[in-house]
């Protein structure tokens, strides 16, 4: 008789042994998780799997509402802004612990030398802990936070104030943001004198919901529930285990035997069947979402407009939505989802034209059998469903305008930190957006800054950084609404990249799990969830 995996996970802890055996298991949660993460240091990762494996160990200042884009309390109960803009005074939480494990016991509770530790390290290239264990701050950088933010201080063992440069009206919810966590200033510097910093990206200490257990690379990772939470309310597990499957189907198999409570990314082909299973239940959400084709401009002979006006026309999006998203996605024609406040309805995409896109080739100098890579994500996303269906065919839109296309792909976070790097021609590439903001859209995504992060373009336009940078110095919505949509038809026009879907969220679980809501930014958040018998 085959064991599940949830029932052999919690006999390797001993949890059903004993009498106690039914009420252990009601209190543990089972996730069938699409990758390995990178790490556990969110500052240095911006993808959801190292994003998902981090949030159950952290908080930061201030956090996002459970299911919902609004900001509310972190460790920090309240914050004030000053009249110009520029001041942001935050006062912390009292009483909350950082976590005890097997390589850290705090001597104690959390302060502003935490705060000042978390956003130091980001902002000063000589902090001796970044120098000790030098590493890239995507997100940090991304938005430019490392450039506006003039200095943190503390005025008080509670009270932090981070002073700005100019107006940023992004500000507190980029920090409500997985790159803000705090992280322990004590633990650092045990870190530091013992020679292995480097270890608080593998083993990591929050004060979140959940304390760091272990964690086996493309199997699992164990957490268990934190008794000495600030908010005991949201700890209602006793044991979270992420079990690592990058295949959809098999995850939906575990999910379906009961190997797993909840899971994520099914096939399109799948829903149906799961809504129809009397012991599961789907939550769906529209897609705050977009799955596009990144060019890089970078590579010849990518650099050439009228190369990428080509490869843009000569992309059946019909053809791609019908089969890789069948019916949980919609097109996109614009660089963000039309959910996103200040979206450009007005925007439309270039005819589907291939005998056009070889004229354009041709003129620009592209020699027929020209190749070409199109590197292809190996993991489900709630962007893409199936990269590699959709790159194979790219591979014979392409190919009938006269392009060798050879499909590459890596390990998730290889590929990642390979395509930050500009490795490649072409990516398949995709964003969920983390702050409900449409700076974390233009600005994350296709600025000048976030060159080296997730903007996989390569693509720098002066005129188009002017205006995303002059929208967040403005308060006004109506104003940065206006601006906005200026950069997104300059985008539109220099075609860096093509956009595909957004596809809808469709996120199965069993009907034993309470209080999971679907997160707009694709987050899988246990804090609050319990599971019944």
């Amino acid at each position: 008789m085959r064991h599940s995996l949830l029932l052999s996970v919690l006999l390797g802890t001993g949890l059903l042994a004993g009498a106690g055996a039914s009420q252990a298991a009601g209190k543990s949660l089972v996730f069938c998780s699409e990758g390995s993460p990178a790490g556990f240091d969110t500052a240095q990762y911006t993808a959801a799997t190292d994003n998902d494996a981090a949030e159950p160990l952290y908080n930061r200042l201030v956090e996002f509402e459970k299911g919902a884009t609004s900001v509310v309390p972190g460790l920090a109960t309240q914050w004030d802004i000053s009249d110009d803009g520029l001041i942001y005074t935050f006062h912390l939480r009292e009483g909350v612990k950082f976590h005890t494990t097997k390589y850290f016991t705090p001597s104690r509770e959390f302060n502003a030398d935490d705060v000042l530790f978390t956003f130091n390290r980001m902002l000063d290239p000589d902090h001796p802990f970044r120098k000790a264990y030098p590493t890239e701050f995507p997100y940090f950088n991304g938005m430019s936070l490392n450039k506006n933010i003039a200095r943190v201080e503390k005025t008080g063992p509670l009270t932090v104030v981070i002073t700005l440069n100019s107006v940023d009206a992004a500000f507190v919810q980029n920090i409500a943001m997985s790159f803000a966590s705090i992280l322990s200033a004590e633990y650092a510097e045990q870190l530091l004198k013992a020679g292995k910093p480097s270890e608080i990206n593998q083993k990591p200490v929050g004060t979140g919901p959940f304390v760091f257990q272990r964690y086996q690379k493309d199997s699992q990772i164990r957490y268990v529930g934190n008794k000495q939470y600030w908010d005991p309310a949201r700890v209602k597990l006793d044991q979270l285990i992420f079990a690592i499957n990058t295949d959809a189907s098999v995850r939906v198999q575990k999910l379906k035997a009961g190997e797993c409570h909840v899971t994520l990314h099914p096939r399109p082909a799948d829903i149906d069947a799961l809504k129809a299973d009397p012991k599961l239940q789907v939550l769906t959400k529209p897609g705050f979402n977009l799955g596009y084709i990144a060019y890089n401009v970078r590579h010849k002979p990518f650099d050439q407009l009228q190369v990428r006006q080509a490869l843009d026309m000569a992309v059946n999006k019909q053809g791609i939505l019908n089969a890789v998203y069948q019916s949980a996605g919609q097109l996109a024609s614009n660089a963000m989802p039309p959910t996103q406040w200040s979206y450009d309805d007005t925007i439309k995409d270039a005819a589907f034209d291939p005998e056009k896109a070889k004229a354009l080739l041709k003129a620009a100098g592209v020699k027929e059998g020209t190749e070409i890579t199109l590197w292809a994500m190996p993991v489900q996303r709630p962007y893409n469903p199936n990269a590699k269906l959709m790159a194979e065919m790219l591979q014979s839109d392409w190919g009938k305008i006269g392009l060798k296309v050879k499909i590459v792909s890596y390990e998730w976070g290889e590929y990642v930190k390979r395509t930050k790097n500009g490795e490649h021609d072409i990516s398949l590439i995709g964003w969920t957006g983390d702050n409900g903001d449409p700076d974390n859209w233009l600005g994350t995504l296709y600025s000048c800054d976030a060159i080296g992060g997730n903007n996989y373009s390569m693509w720098c336009d002066a005129e188009y950084d002017k205006l995303v940078k002059q929208a967040k110095l403005v308060t006004d919505r109506e104003q940065r609404t206006v601006l906005y949509k200026q950069a997104q038809q300059l985008l539109k026009q220099q075609v860096p990249i093509t956009p595909i879907a957004h596809s809808t969220v469709n996120q199965p679980l069993s009907t034993k799990v309470q209080g999971f809501l679907v997160s707009p930014f694709g987050r899988n958040v246990f804090s609050g969830v319990s599971v019944t018998p």
